[in-house]
């Protein structure tokens, strides 16, 4: 054969093996899904062992966290009827409330009132203060580590803002629309999201690495394959099973007559 005819060769097996790389692509998307269906005993246990990891460490060395909510009113007109530029001022008044509270003078003064051994700037984590929109009402959200320790620092910040409030900015003290429930369940950890998160993060790092084995996986498994790759025809297949029973008879057999 010359070096023309295996040129001609060559370029005519390149132009085959393009035409088939979607077919290519199809077949191995199909015996990856196939893949997966095998190893699904063994993703499902990964998932499971997500889960429970992720649960303990949520029960166990996760601090629960408690939230407690009071609520100032900001307008306390002293009139019963109520102009359009009163209830203005009562919006912009809230805006501008929100800023006590971050101010280290309130901080130490909640400090000093509930005897805390901690530092301002710590507790000033523990705060958030909002005001829903429309609204002239405050809502005081303190975090702590047990349900009566956010209670009293939501109800005692208020009362301080109240004061500081009247005292600082020169304006009518603010009304404590609601104290703190003493809250029943910690906002946080969520315990069952937390678990949800491992069962799925376990069962993702499972598939991941089944597909990666999948990808560099280049034995040959299959007589489709062997056609595919080495345009060889299969003449005939024989069962690994099979012939490892037959193996193991003539050993026995074998045994028996040496006996």
């Amino acid at each position: 054969m010359t070096s023309q005819e295996l040129q001609a060769k060559e370029m005519h097996q390149g132009m085959a093996v393009a035409n088939q790389q979607p077919e290519e692509l199809e077949i191995d998307l199909v015996e990856l899904m196939y893949r997966l269906l095998e190893k699904a005993k063994l993703i499902i246990l990964a998932a499971i062992a997500g889960a429970i990891i992720a649960g303990v460490i949520t029960f166990q060395f996760m601090t629960p966290t408690y939230t407690a909510t009071s609520k100032l009113y900001v307008l306390n007109s002293k009139d019963s009827a109520l102009s359009l530029s009163d209830l203005q001022i009562g919006t912009q008044l809230a805006s501008d409330y929100i800023e006590v509270f971050s101010n280290w003078h309130v901080h130490e003064m909640v400090i000093q009132r509930l005897g805390l051994d901690t530092t301002y700037t710590e507790l000033d984590k523990r705060v958030s203060v909002s005001n829903p929109s429309g609204t002239r009402i405050l809502y005081i959200k303190v975090n702590a580590e047990s349900p009566e320790a956010a209670k009293d620092l939501a109800d005692t910040y208020a009362l301080v803002a109240q004061e500081f409030i009247a005292a600082k900015m020169e304006t009518e003290m603010p009304n404590v629309f609601e104290e703190a429930l003493t809250p029943s369940k910690p906002s946080s950890p969520n315990k069952t999201r937390n678990v949800i998160l491992g069962f799925l993060l376990g069962a993702v790092l499972a598939c991941g690495i089944v597909v990666v084995q999948f990808l560099t996986d280049d034995r040959i498994r299959t007589s489709e394959s062997l056609e595919k790759y080495l345009n060889m025809p299969t003449l005939g297949m024989m069962p690994a099973t099979k012939g490892n029973e037959v193996s193991k008879k003539r050993k026995n057999k074998g045994g028996a007559a040496k006996a």
